[in-house]
């Protein structure tokens, strides 16, 4: 019986030319997370109905009425919503939030319209029965917000 001879682990130049792509890959989607990935420009509600982008509008817009949605047999209003503790007043201190939210919708859980008011580019609102998102694009990123969710 002869003894076999293991196996040499060298690396090859294939190796070191797949360390490389990864690498640079990997610096690449760095670098583009880190300049923000896109988000510019002004703060954008989209609302998305059953997969599909229903409509896309500034947030300053629900001064003039507000917007009526219509999914998987629900109907939910989107009004400018005003976050403020205190004495009522004609306008919102600057500390004061503005944003918007649901405020109303006949789904049995409420859930959307319990979620309050959404300001910062990134956040969102979703009425599982209806079938319907809202979400909040550019405009500044929130510096506390998570860059990324992994796993």
């Amino acid at each position: 019986m002869s003894m076999r001879r293991p196996p040499e682990l060298r690396p090859t130049v294939w190796d070191g030319l797949t360390a490389l792509v990864v690498l640079l890959l990997a610096l690449g989607l760095a670098f583009f997370q880190w300049q923000g990935g896109g988000e510019n420009g002004e703060l954008t509600a989209v609302v998305i109905i059953d997969g599909e982008e229903a409509d896309r509008f500034a947030p300053a817009d629900l001064l003039e009425a507000p917007r009526t949605y219509h999914g998987n047999g629900y109907t939910l209003t989107v009004v400018l919503g005003i976050d403020y503790e205190g004495p009522p007043l004609n306008a919102p201190p600057p500390g004061g939030t503005t944003g918007i939210r649901v405020a109303l919708s006949d789904c049995p859980t409420q859930d959307c319209v319990h979620t309050g008011i959404i300001d910062r580019s990134g956040q969102s609102i979703v009425c599982l029965p209806a079938r319907v998102i809202i979400r909040l694009e550019g405009g500044q990123r929130d510096p506390d917000a998570l860059d990324a969710v992994l796993g």
